[in-house]
């Protein structure tokens, strides 16, 4: 690679929690070990059961982290943008992959294999503290996920994730805070893991309490505080 797409690549992986912290030699150490890999949209960048050989870094597009079960349903767990890490947990033990990731849009990625990069963190253990600490959060993810599955009904549960998509994605306007990615009803059920039956009916409610609206197929949160009452954590949302 150039210099300047080694420039490139090293100013988005700054703006990762987990790379953000390497000085300018690391960093240029951790550019050696990797290479550019692209995907169309719609294109698989693993599936759940392939072994964890590798991590990657997002530079341009967006990934989608998908589940399904043995019966066809799909759930799309998360949605990564540039400067996201993924992979990095069958990475640590070298086990299967936990869930698939695919291309939601045209995508670059900065891929890292495993032989490399674990020598990599035993070079640098204080990159070893704070991979353990992204870890911490994974898990703390997933068992809010959990939770939010079994104890809460599905308007709460859509309340929750258009409050954090309004933080990733939020775009403050006169008439509220636009979620910057068109949102289909489709893709909503796909992250809750429910009909879009039952999230038509939930989107329903909320407009009709004032909490959002949609304008030219984007998703306006135009009653912040009642969409945070609704979720149930009024801690939460864009600041």
């Amino acid at each position: 690679m150039s210099k300047g797409i080694l420039d490139e690549v090293a100013a988005v992986l700054q703006r990762n929690r987990l790379l953000g912290e390497l000085d300018d030699a690391e960093m240029r150490e951790l550019l050696a070990l990797g290479r550019l890999v692209r995907f169309d949209i719609g294109q698989t960048v693993f599936s759940k059961g392939d072994p964890g050989d590798c991590l990657f870094a997002i530079l341009k597009g967006q990934i989608g982290i998908r589940a399904s079960s043995a019966d066809g349903k799909a759930m799309l767990l998360n949605v990564l943008d540039p400067g996201d890490v993924l992979g990095e947990i069958a990475l640590i033990d070298g086990k299967e992959r936990t869930a698939g990731a695919a291309a939601l849009r045209p995508s670059e990625l900065f891929r890292i294999d495993r032989a490399d990069f674990l020598p990599f963190l035993e070079r640098h253990p204080r990159l070893c503290v704070r991979m353990m600490g992204v870890l911490c959060e994974r898990l703390r993810w997933v068992s809010e996920n959990i939770e939010d599955a079994v104890f809460h009904d599905v308007p709460r549960r859509l309340a929750r994730r258009l409050l954090i998509l309004a933080e990733r994605h939020g775009v403050p306007g006169p008439a509220g805070v636009r979620i910057g990615e068109p949102t289909s009803q489709e893709a909503l059920a796909a992250m809750l893991g429910v009909t879009r039956e039952m999230v038509n009916k939930s989107l329903k409610a909320l407009r009709q309490s004032g909490a959002v609206t949609y304008t030219r197929g984007f998703l306006v949160i135009t009653g912040m505080e009642r969409l945070k009452d609704m979720a149930g954590d009024a801690e939460r949302g864009p600041q």
